[in-house]
């Protein structure tokens, strides 16, 4: 695993926001979102990981079909946290993730966000 090269408070402000701006989000960020970023600097998680991790489950969220049950809003850092675990075994190229991004990018803007 890579460390993660910027200081502790330059981690927790990229991932909060990050979190904030995935789509499915609340974009507010709470003192526990704060004290998750924490422990992921703890954990040595690299930044990275978590920002692929958060474009996973905001597209695993999209791009479903149309007729599916709307989701409800995520309200917490601690939803991502059993993708980020899944991030971290992964064995594909930041191509997949860029490819994500470019499929959410795609989509018509949320109203609601």
């Amino acid at each position: 695993m890579e460390p993660n090269p910027t200081s502790r408070e330059e981690y927790v402000r990229k991932v909060l926001s990050a979190y904030g701006q995935t789509p499915g989000t609340t974009g507010t960020i709470r003192r526990g979102d704060r004290l998750l970023a924490v422990q992921l600097h703890q954990r040595q998680v690299p930044l990275r990981v978590v920002e692929n991790a958060l474009i996973l489950a905001a597209a695993r969220r999209l791009l479903r079909p149309a007729d599916a049950l709307p989701l409800g809003t995520i309200r917490s850092l601690a939803y991502f946290f059993p993708v980020i675990d899944e991030v971290l075994e992964l064995k594909v190229g930041q191509d997949y993730f860029r490819y994500l991004r470019g499929k959410i990018a795609q989509l018509p803007p949320n109203p609601l966000k």
